[in-house]
């Protein structure tokens, strides 16, 4: 398959859709996410939403989310077991859906994004299990 650039709601919603397809099947984030999300097409539409206004500062996202919130909730619904080594599997599969269908200044910008991301959430739920 030709790689493309990531331009418009369109592929950012495509690659979000691909990516949670292979979450949902993988064997140590699976059964998180599919314990968390209640409705997946509605859960879908809203990390469009997050990710549109991510990397192509477009569409209805903007301060309509709060991440370390709801990944500390999250951690806290599977009894505090969320480790790096869930964020590593979540940028393993995030970089190589990116790397299957997409290239370019804006595909690079979604895996540093990301890697950023995943670093300050884990810092963030390991420092709410402190208190």
């Amino acid at each position: 398959m030709k790689r493309s650039a990531i331009q418009s709601r369109m592929e950012v919603d495509f690659l979000v859709r691909r990516f949670y397809d292979r979450v949902r099947l993988h064997p140590s984030l699976g059964p998180i996410f599919n314990s968390v999300v209640q409705d997946w097409e509605i859960h879908l539409v809203h990390l469009s939403d997050f990710w549109e206004m991510i990397l192509l500062q477009t569409g209805p996202g903007a301060g309509k989310f709060n991440p370390v919130k709801v990944h500390r909730e999250v951690d806290k619904s599977v009894d505090h077991n969320i480790e790096q080594a869930h964020f590593g599997n979540w940028l393993e599969l995030w970089f190589s859906t990116i790397d299957a269908y997409f290239e370019g200044e804006t595909a690079d910008y979604a895996k540093e994004h990301a890697r950023r991301m995943a670093h300050m959430l884990f810092i963030r739920i390991w420092e709410a299990r402190s208190k």
